[in-house]
């Protein structure tokens, strides 16, 4: 392809795009004719590495092109749950964006987790850099392998509200989005290894386990036992007399009753198997395997260390044929092993059907526009959204013991990861993700009757990303964080936007935090602020209990007043579920980038898969509504 005209039709504002003397050098004509597929997802995630499965048994043949290498099960920081900031950090899977939460530099500076590039190209993190530093921004993890992100997530597994599909079928008129219907594709996905077969809202026979840790690892620690103690006697939850903290944990967090307005501590479900990390991975590579050794019609092809680099028209007509891409190890240059001099070898495959774009929040959108799909001028406002997180850090008394001896995978010797490979059980130290708790609550302004914040409960520093983010936990053997999640988010502000045309560049990543953004932020802030008081409120019991004191580490001194305290937040909060890029829209929605059916506007033959599609940030933590949004996508392209 030489290139594509982009154009915007006046009378319903939709961005179309024409392709202009589409031809293939005779260089590539034999690897096309080799690369025909029924259908091509770019993207391994979870939202690509289910729906190609799905289509693979469904008897179709299917490229997935992914950028990143396939990590061995052996690669203890992806498999290992209780490595997963280890696996964030880890150079080979790993692409590190650096973003702007605010448009004022000024605002972005006063984070202490902001970091700059120095003249001899190492980086800074903090106040007060040294001359010559240029602002870079902050690290925000992504991962590049195959299973996408879930090689180095926490493995949080919260089911989103009801009100988030509904809003779907309100929006589209698409009633195949409501709750009910929505709740049969978790069912579909889920191998529940943690309740009795048969619990209500669970499935027991999908592809993906999940489980929690056994209560007895947090347990067996006094100071945990005893702050635990502390949160259960703050919470506002409606319990039974004399209900004790093993009761409290052993609720289902995700439970089908009442899991909108329950509240109080839960052990948090986790997608593990046993005792080792649960993938979409593990889906893709093992339908692949089996489809290659039984055979069938079906075919799943993985071309890993591949980026795609546009999206390919019949000539024209806005019909998608294919993908352009290019082979080689690490281009794209948010992989911190990036050489800049590397070109790669570039390729073409064709899909009679259809491509399938599921890239993720940040790669969709610039796929999308180098591909010419997009307005004359770049949209400024792309409805990226994102959580608000934050931290209340305590010194206490003592070191925990949770993790004693444990070495994280230092040595090979590491006691607590020879106990974790041989007797493979979730009760062991490294089968957790290293948080004991998540503590649902509803702040005073909440917009609607269910819960809008969650608190999680660990022993270690956590404050967010930032380089050696993952390593400053052993730095502070006596520390307890209280970190703060607010769910569903009203700004609506955040953009992707090109810096160049080369497709191993990353974009410019702006999420205009707070009163930068739109929507109601001043509810968000005043939620967070909330939750952070309700987490300091049990840092005072904990200390009433106890007769011990608590030493605030983060925010500190100085932030004790509400304004203070408001002032930090708005300062430092961090996200990392960014969405909703590509969202599925009404018709007459000119930010609409989909219908209802995944389908880009504009165009034949091309979908969105992924964390993009939603029109507003769904439920808590976002793996569960993209695996729930794969699986619709595979029944509705399959059906149609």
């Amino acid at each position: 392809m030489k290139g594509l005209k982009i154009q915007q039709d006046t009378r319903s504002g939709r961005i179309v795009c024409y392709p202009i003397g589409a031809t293939l050098a005779p260089s590539l004509r034999d690897e096309v004719r080799r690369n025909v597929y029924d259908y091509i997802v770019v993207g391994s995630g979870p939202g690509g590495a289910p729906l190609a499965s799905r289509l693979g048994l469904a008897g179709y043949k299917v490229l997935v092109i992914e950028a990143g290498s396939d990590a061995t099960p052996t690669d203890w920081n992806i498999t290992v749950p209780f490595f997963n900031a280890l696996a964030a950090e880890d150079p080979r899977i790993s692409w590190d964006f650096y973003v702007n939460h605010f448009p004022q530099q000024a605002d972005n500076e006063k984070d202490p987790k902001y970091n700059y590039v120095l003249p001899d190209g190492t980086l800074y993190t903090g106040h007060s850099p040294p001359a010559g530093a240029t602002p870079k921004g902050f690290l925000y993890p992504r991962s590049s392998a195959v299973g996408g992100c879930v090689n180095h997530n926490a493995l949080i597994m919260m089911y989103p509200l009801a009100a988030e599909w509904s809003e779907l079928v309100d929006i589209t008129g698409d009633s195949s989005w409501n709750a009910a219907q929505m709740r049969k594709y978790f069912q579909k996905i889920e191998d529940c290894q943690y309740l009795s077969p048969g619990a209500a809202g669970h499935g027991f026979s999908g592809w993906l386990r999940t489980n929690r840790a056994d209560e007895s690892i947090f347990l067996g620690d006094t100071q945990v036992v005893q702050i635990l103690q502390a949160g259960l006697n703050v919470s506002e939850q409606t319990v039974k007399p004399g209900r004790n903290l093993n009761d409290s944990l052993a609720r289902d967090l995700n439970a089908f009753e009442d899991y909108e307005t329950h509240q109080g501590l839960f052990n948090t479900p986790l997608n593990i198997d046993h005792y080792k990390r649960s993938s979409p991975r593990d889906f893709l590579i093992n339908t692949a395997q089996y489809l290659s050794t039984y055979g069938g019609s079906g075919r799943i092809d993985i071309r890993t260390e591949c980026l795609a680099t546009r999206v390919l028209f019949k000539p024209k007509t806005t019909h998608a044929i294919g993908v352009e891409f290019m082979d080689g190890q690490s281009l794209y240059r948010a992989d911190p092993r990036a050489q800049n001099a590397f070109h790669g070898v570039i390729g073409i495959a064709l899909a009679k059907k259809e491509v399938i774009i599921s890239a993720g929040t940040f790669n969709t959108p610039q796929l999308l526009k180098l591909s010419g799909i997009g307005p004359i001028e770049e949209l400024h406002r792309e409805n990226m959204q994102d959580r608000y997180e934050n931290s209340v850090i305590v010194n206490l008394t003592n070191p925990f013991t949770v993790s004693k001896g444990c070495t994280r995978g230092a040595t090979a010797s590491d006691p607590c990861l020879l106990d974790w490979n041989s007797i493979q059980s979730n009760k062991t130290k490294y089968a957790t993700n290293g948080r004991a708790v998540s503590v649902p609550i509803r702040s005073s302004g909440a917009l609607a009757a269910a819960n809008d914040m969650v608190i999680a409960g660990r022993p270690g520093y956590f404050t967010g990303y930032f380089p050696g983010y993952s390593k400053i936990g052993s730095k502070f053997p006596n520390s307890w964080s209280w970190p703060t999640l607010k769910a569903r988010t009203q700004n609506r502000a955040g953009n992707v936007r090109l810096v160049t045309s080369d497709p191993r560049d990353v974009p410019s990543i702006n999420f205009n935090y707070y009163d930068s953004g739109s929507g109601n932020w001043s509810y968000d802030l005043a939620a967070t602020v909330g939750a952070m008081q309700f987490a300091r409120s049990i840092v005072k019991q904990y200390e009433r209990d106890t007769n011990q004191t608590a030493t605030e580490l983060v925010p500190g001194p100085g932030y004790e007043t509400e304004a203070k305290l408001t002032e930090w937040v708005r300062s430092t909060s961090f996200g990392h579920h960014a969405c909703c890029t590509a969202k599925i829209g009404a018709d007459s929605d000119p930010m609409a980038v989909l219908d209802s059916k995944f389908r880009v506007r504009g165009t034949q033959g091309l979908r969105v898969v992924d964390a993009s599609v939603f029109p507003s940030i769904p439920g808590y933590y976002i793996q569960t509504p993209i695996y729930m949004i794969s699986e619709k996508a595979a029944a509705v392209i399959i059906g149609s």
